[in-house]
């Protein structure tokens, strides 16, 4: 299947062509018919399958096929719940439509209002926001929401995480016009994305892709056994000066960070970071530089690293491991994007063993040790503790504890 057979405007396929895509993925060829039959959409996709361009695509054939009358309004509501994932759905908004006459406009967190007020006062067909940023000028009446058609929440699960859902419906409440809507999630399991659905879609169309081999990432994972804090620096040391292009490597917390940080440069390794309550325009320019490969480490904690999209990263490390299972999975998505190989490594301390147990459960696929011989641990891999299942007591062992 081609672009072309999903009918879509000669403008929109040859601007995907100059974006470097010949055929759609599997989540566009089942999102996009769907959506041309202004369907409402619930649809889930790998991270790096194509899934914005699979909301974009049909978003920007309705209002090429239905052009503005006369000036208005955005058209055209796209809500992403970070700063980061906002700009990127505004610049493939932007490539998408680079052969029309549409105009795209984004407004985020931690931007000047001016430059807000400039962009809401142009005639926008497609906006990019985050919810705060969005919500804080319809308290002020400086956006207008009367004029939405179509409304699409990425990444809702989250929006959720992140404590969204009130304000997501209260703007879907003031968009209440709107004539199509399209929600997509990471998964669709949770009570949590069904009833953010259920409140905010219209009998829609429930999408699961399942990517082809070539889409599918290729992700490499082992970890590294560290006895202390001073042999886990040596291991990532040797792994940053020996066969790597670039790297994200994850810590927990920001004064982590920040003793990393400093440990690196001590050491002559160019880093840049992100972290929790960094101005907008400092983490812009850190990540303009991981992007444009003038510093190969990007260091990052969970909370700060929400919403990069980074093509070609070649590792991920997991400095420290995460506190749950599926921030692992969050983590390591950020290699092996769109069918390409990637490598995940973790170093591990003995307290960190049950993680490794549980992400192996979590991802069916157990991590395996590997060593580095000039730097082999000289304690043995620690056994994962084993959970003792709760015995429940007999209700006649109920009944006499509480006569007792």
């Amino acid at each position: 299947m081609t672009f072309q057979d999903l009918e879509l405007d000669d403008t929109l396929c040859h601007a995907v062509a100059d974006m470097g895509f010949s055929k759609p993925t599997s989540i566009q060829s089942l999102v996009i018919p769907e959506a041309m039959d202004s369907r409402d959409i619930l649809a889930s996709a790998p991270t790096g399958t194509g899934k914005t361009a699979a909301f974009l695509l049909p978003a920007c054939q309705f209002l090429l096929d239905y052009p503005r009358q006369e000036p208005g309004a955005t058209r055209v509501l796209i809500l992403t719940p970070t700063r980061e994932l906002a700009i990127q759905v505004y610049e493939q908004a932007r490539a998408i439509t680079a052969k029309t006459d549409l105009v795209c406009g984004v407004i985020t967190g931690g931007i000047n209002y001016g430059t807000d007020k400039e962009t809401l006062s142009q005639n926008l067909d497609i906006l990019v926001a985050t919810p705060g940023r969005l919500f804080e000028h319809i308290e002020k009446e400086t956006a207008d929401c009367r004029d939405i058609e179509c409304l699409i929440l990425d990444e809702a699960d989250r929006m959720l995480d992140m404590g969204f859902a009130s304000i997501v419906n209260q703007i879907a409440a003031e968009a209440r016009w709107r004539k199509q809507n399209m929600l997509f999630s990471a998964t669709l399991a949770g009570k949590g994305v069904r009833e953010f659905a259920t409140n905010i879609l219209n009998d829609p169309a429930v999408l699961e892709a399942q990517p082809s081999r070539k889409e599918k990432a290729k992700i490499h994972q082992w970890y590294h056994l560290a006895d202390d804090l001073t042999h886990k620096q040596a291991l990532l040391l040797h792994i940053l000066q020996n066969d790597i292009s670039n790297a994200i490597v994850f810590v927990k917390t920001r004064d982590r960070l920040q003793a990393l940080k400093d440990f690196l440069a001590a050491e002559g390794v160019m880093v840049c970071w992100l972290q929790g309550e960094m101005p907008q325009d400092k983490r812009n320019a850190a990540l303009a530089r991981f992007k444009s490969g003038e510093v190969p480490v990007l260091l990052a904690t969970d909370v700060a690293a929400r919403g990069i999209d980074v093509p070609n990263v070649s590792h991920v490390i997991n400095y420290d491991m995460p506190r749950k299972a599926d921030i692992y999975v969050h983590r390591i998505g950020r290699t092996g994007r769109a069918g390409a190989k990637g490598t995940a490594i973790s170093l591990v301390e003995a307290h960190d063993i049950e993680m490794v147990a549980r992400v192996g459960r979590f991802t069916d696929e157990p991590m395996k040790p590997r060593v580095i011989d000039s730097l082999r641990p000289k304690h043995k891999t620690p056994k994962a503790p084993v959970k003792k299942k709760k015995v429940k007591k007999s209700a006649a062992k109920k009944k006499a504890k509480g006569k007792k």
